[in-house]
Order: structure tokens, then C-alpha cells, then sequence
């Protein structure tokens, strides 16, 4: 299987992405839509979200409920990304060490957490019973 985006841009630095029959838009400015690292923060944090509901349910945390991610990246002295930390908030109460648990079976699924450098590790923090 092979997924394909394809990226245009007309003029200038912002561009237009094709996902299937989807659209969106990135500006490495951010001036008109999300620059490109917002784009990406964005995108692993959508995927850590189904990542932490399997992770919960095949770890004792069946349903978490409601689901926060705060991602947040720290960029370098070259404006470029140097870490990444999650602030995780789930609307249901679950213990200290099945919420670890849940965690770190959800960075094993995440598929964004995957494909991203062994040095890019989101650094995480979890606040249960949140809402």
C-alpha cells in the first residue's frame, strides 16, 4: 500500500496539499494556514489519539473518554524542530502505572511516532479524570 499527497504550490512559499479528496493548506510563514511544523505537530498528535484508545483498551483502560493533546515543539537556534512533548488530558480516572502503560503502548501503534527519528521522542505528561 502507498499513500500519496501531492503538494502545489502556485507562487511564493505556501502551498496546497491533495490527500485523496481532501484539501489543505500549509504556509511555512504561517501568515495564511499552519506552517509546516504546526502541520506536523498536528499530525502526530492526531495520530497518538486512536494510538492512546487501543493502547487503553489493551492495557485495562477500556474508555478514556474525552481526549486533550497539547503538542507542543521546541524549535532550535536554526528554527528547526528539536523536541516534542505531549500534555495529555483523558476525561476518565486512571491509575499512575496503567496510564504509563497506556502511553507507551500508544508510541509502539503510533504510526507518525514511527516514521519520525529515534531522537524526536515526545516527552509526555498525562492529566486524568480532566474533565
Amino acid at each position: 500500500m502507498t499513500k500519496t499527497v501531492t503538494t502545489v504550490s502556485e507562487e511564493g512559499f505556501s502551498s496546497t496539499n491533495e490527500i485523496r479528496e481532501f484539501e489543505t493548506s500549509i504556509d511555512p510563514n504561517g501568515e495564511d494556514a499552519p506552517d509546516t511544523l504546526e502541520a506536523l505537530l498536528a499530525a502526530y498528535g492526531s495520530c497518538y489519539v486512536p494510538a492512546l484508545r487501543v493502547g487503553g483498551q489493551q492495557r485495562g483502560a477500556d474508555d478514556l473518554g474525552k481526549i486533550e493533546i497539547e503538542t507542543s515543539g521546541e524549535l532550535n537556534d536554526d528554527d528547526k524542530l528539536e523536541s516534542v512533548a505531549f500534555e495529555i488530558h483523558v476525561e476518565a480516572e486512571v491509575d499512575d502505572d496503567t496510564a504509563d502503560d497506556v502511553v507507551e503502548r500508544a508510541f509502539e501503534l503510533c504510526k507518525v511516532h514511527d516514521a519520525l527519528k529515534d531522537s524526536l521522542h515526545a516527552e509526555t505528561t498525562v492529566t486524568t479524570d480532566a474533565f
